[in-house]
């Protein structure tokens, strides 16, 4: 597989997937990123966050911090991620903090941490990148 340009739309840095989620990004950095998304419109049927919404913020924003990291020239690919969840939400927005835990020339692992707007930890989400040359 070749990537060989990749621009990031400004008006959807989070991919279309984000957009359609709401997902608005507030910082980008290899060792930090941060992101919220809105409950409403990505509930399950019962009416809480759904968890795959959990997810795809977390991905989003270690898929970000890790092609960042890897530079010119370079691209990540998620090759691992796990959540655990350990509080629901049923309306206002949840935070993701992204935090790198290795930075290195080939992997970049990095905990995200979602949490709904008093600061309560809703999950805690581990994700591994591959880094490639495009």
């Amino acid at each position: 597989m070749s990537i060989p340009h990749i621009d990031v739309d400004p008006d959807a840095p989070a991919g279309d997937l984000g957009r359609k989620m709401g997902i608005e990004i507030l910082e980008v950095s290899p060792a930090r990123s941060v992101a919220r998304m809105p409950v409403e419109g990505n509930t399950q049927p019962y009416g809480i966050l759904h968890g795959g919404a959990h997810l795809v913020l977390a991905e989003s924003l270690g898929s970000m911090s890790a092609h960042v990291h890897a530079g010119p020239g370079r691209y990540a690919v998620g090759i691992e991620i796990s959540a655990s969840h350990s509080r629901s939400v049923t309306s206002g927005w949840v935070t993701g903090t992204c935090t790198a835990i290795s930075l290195g020339r080939t992997l970049t692992v990095h905990e995200i941490v979602m949490t709904d707007e008093e600061g309560n930890r809703l999950s805690t989400v581990r994700m591994t990148n591959l880094l490639r040359d495009a």
